[in-house]
């Protein structure tokens, strides 16, 4: 027998050849580009979703902003129309206190007064 014949234990112990090793390896690179293209897929399609998603928050922001400026509108429409009837109000408790005193000043006040406030 030859010396490197000897030594050529690859056959005994069961270790791959360099092209079963090859072969194995392209397997595994076959395996990981396969994976990597699902998770591109899976991916795109969730940036699609999210796209989509941004697109939808964007018109609801606007159509959400015309309506909090017409409500701002109508908020500061009621406020002046409140601050007009206050002031209506004053000047009628206003009134209301002169009536009350002219008629105490007349004598007449205590029995009004009384009747007005019974119902």
């Amino acid at each position: 027998m030859d010396h490197t014949e000897i030594e050529n234990t690859d056959d005994w112990l069961g270790l791959p050849t360099p092209l079963e090793s090859c072969k194995q390896h392209i397997l595994l690179l076959e395996n990981e580009v396969d994976e990597l293209n699902r998770q591109l897929r899976k991916a795109r399609s969730d940036i699609f979703g999210l796209v989509q998603m941004n697109d939808q928050l964007a018109e609801d922001r606007s159509r959400l902003s015309g309506e909090m400026k017409n409500a701002k509108i109508q908020i500061a429409r009621l406020t002046g129309e409140a601050s007009e009837m206050l002031s209506k109000l004053g000047s009628l408790e206003q009134i209301r206190h002169q009536r009350d005193h002219l008629l105490r000043e007349m004598g007449l006040g205590t029995d009004m007064m009384l009747k007005e406030r019974l119902p």
